[in-house]
């Protein structure tokens, strides 16, 4: 373990110390304290202190654990001690297992025997929430199920599960540990099934779930001495491949040990060995033949993937699964809890709504009902309004009758009067309206001749303006025309230059276009030439001194060479001499 402690471990000690007997006051006894704490070091391979738990554990009125609990204690004394010691950690769960499953269940009426029940109780800890009392959830159950059923080759039903999850919501919509065993004992979702193939699923899962077995098989493993082809069980974890003699794992013949710097790559067939794949660590690399294609393709995708995750820094596939499957339950409560939260609040804000609505519904009715009376009151004043107006009107009517007599007597008299006072001063009236005409006209008379005077010599100033602004236009008109004509001209010679420019361009392209023919037809003859040249080379420097002219011998000594006698001149001996010496000056020179 490396100074790390699992949770599944905590998980096992927390079987085991909760199956410690109690007293009539539900304490623990100190001496089985000390059983169990001895056990621990023992298997987790530390020396135990019996003295500190003493000290840890006083005697005082209230009993031997009411200040100082059992948890403390562990981290302290024992877990803290462990550090860089490796223990087996199935040899400490089966420790676990034996102080707790026999006052927890019986396995005779199972289909399964004690083995199995604790490779399940393993599993349970694996899967289990890491809240106390231990229990397990449907998903993880589902989750288990699913793969048990998978290693015994039998097909999941979805509707016996949804079934089973009904009765599982009614109760507690949970598992113990010692409950799930029964459950997978009692043969419910494994009908048809025998006990050895229950016990075979099991032990796949447990080999999976709980000792990251990834993969295992018989292949052909190619030795590193003798170079022969032996056949080995491999085992893939997620660090390692291991390789033993047979599937018992009791003689292992050696460890691949994985890292980032591994690879893993198909081979082809050779020495009459077909599904070759090699892997390749720092060190050495290991030659393994499949027994056919689909085999040799899940090895080797097997194999990426326990590299990758290496590389990635994360766990083995199930334990990484078992994360995402935790954080997405976490993530779901989160939002649960705050879908709650929202809930209560818009309810809290519907009860206020509801209570402002029945306030404000009171509040129309009480108005409602004062509404009414004040309706009543109304009418009731109305009422004796109008017999109070309909009595004035009777006598206004009788007064007004009166009245009317007496304006209809004296209206005719004063129409009489008022005829004569309009008939004056209409009369009155056309005679200052014909005065009024007559300075009228007289006033229109000396302003029409004002008028008539300053139209004259507005006429005068705008002629002559329009003729000088009539000269500035012809003016400017014969100064756009020569600015035009110039512009025209102008542009006809860029024309003209552009036209130019592009031929000029296209016979520069097309002469470009012959000399890289022509300098690749260059390149050719010169590849040609060379490659004779180098032919031609080949040729003299093997049969050199083999073809020669034959000259006229000197009449000295004739020298024995390795070529034979008189194979080279005297003038070639010394020149070979001397090239040889600058050889040797230069090698001499270099060291």
């Amino acid at each position: 373990i490396g100074g790390l402690i699992q949770p599944e471990l905590l998980k096992s000690i927390w079987h085991a110390f909760t199956a410690l007997d109690v007293d009539q006051r539900g304490k623990v006894s100190k001496s089985q304290l000390k059983v169990l704490s001895h056990s621990l070091c023992t298997v987790m391979k530390i020396p135990h202190d019996p003295v500190a738990l003493e000290e840890h554990f006083k005697d005082d009125d209230k009993g031997p654990l009411s200040d100082q609990g059992y948890m403390p204690y562990l981290n302290r004394f024992i877990l803290d001690k462990v550090g860089t010691n490796r223990f087996d950690v199935l040899e400490f769960n089966k420790m676990c297992w034996t102080l707790c499953y026999k006052k927890n269940i019986c396995t005779k009426h199972l289909l399964m025997s004690d083995d199995d029940a604790f490779k399940v109780w393993c599993i349970f800890n694996f899967l289990s929430e890491e809240k106390y009392p231990l229990v397990i959830i449907t998903e993880e159950i589902e989750y288990f199920l699913r793969k048990l059923l998978e290693a015994m080759g039998s097909g999941w039903s979805e509707e016996k599960f949804s079934d089973y999850k009904l009765q599982l919501n009614k109760k507690k919509n949970c598992l113990t540990a010692w409950e799930l065993i029964e459950l997978v004992g009692m043969g419910y979702f494994s009908k048809g099934l025998n006990r050895q193939t229950l016990s075979m699923g099991i032990t796949e899962v447990f080999q999976e779930l709980i000792l990251d077995v990834l993969k295992q098989g018989y292949m052909m493993k190619k030795g590193h001495k003798r170079k022969n082809w032996t056949e080995r069980w491999f085992v893939l974890r997620p660090n390692s491949v291991s390789y033993y003699v047979c599937e018992d794992l009791v003689e292992k013949k050696g460890d691949i040990v994985l890292d980032r710097s591994c690879c893993v790559e198909s081979l082809p067939d050779k020495e009459g060995k077909k599904c070759l794949f090699i892997i390749k660590c720092t060190d050495k690399s290991f030659e393994i033949s499949a027994s056919d294609k689909k085999k040799k393709q899940e090895w080797i995708q097997a194999v990426q993937t326990c590299i990758q995750l290496l590389r990635l820094g994360l766990l083995s596939p199930h334990r990484e699964s078992r994360l995402r499957r935790r954080e997405l339950r976490q993530r779901q409560q989160v939002e649960e809890e705050d879908l709650a939260v929202r809930m209560k609040q818009l309810q809290l804000a519907n009860d206020n709504k509801q209570r402002q609505l029945e306030a404000m519904r009171r509040k129309m009715e009480e108005a409602a009902a004062r509404g009414a009376i004040e309706e009543q009151r109304r009418k009731k004043t109305q009422e004796d309004l109008q017999d109070r107006y309909r009595l004035d009107l009777e006598r206004e009517k009788m007064v007004r009758q009166q009245m009317e007599e007496q304006v209809a007597q004296k209206s005719s008299e004063l129409e009489q009067y008022l005829q004569r006072v309009r008939e004056l001063e209409d009369m009155y009236h056309r005679l200052e309206e014909a005065l009024e005409d007559e300075r009228q006209a007289k006033q229109d008379e000396e302003a029409m001749r004002k008028l008539q005077a300053r139209l004259l010599e507005e006429e005068a100033a705008k002629r002559a303006e329009l003729e000088q602004i009539h000269l500035q236009q012809q003016r400017a008109l014969s100064q756009t025309e020569a600015e035009k004509q110039e512009l025209v001209a102008e542009r006809l010679a860029k024309e003209r230059d552009l036209q130019a420019a592009m031929q000029q361009l296209d016979r520069l392209e097309r002469e470009r276009q012959g000399a890289l023919e022509q300098y690749e037809e260059v390149s050719r003859k010169l590849e040609r030439a060379a490659n004779k040249t180098k032919t031609w080379k080949d040729k003299v420097a093997k049969h050199e001194g083999l073809v020669r002219l034959i000259q006229p011998g000197n009449k000295e000594p004739q020298r024995i060479t390795n070529w034979g006698p008189a194979s080279f001149t005297d003038a070639e001996l010394d020149l070979r001499k001397k090239v040889w010496q600058e050889r040797k000056n230069q090698g001499a020179q270099a060291q």
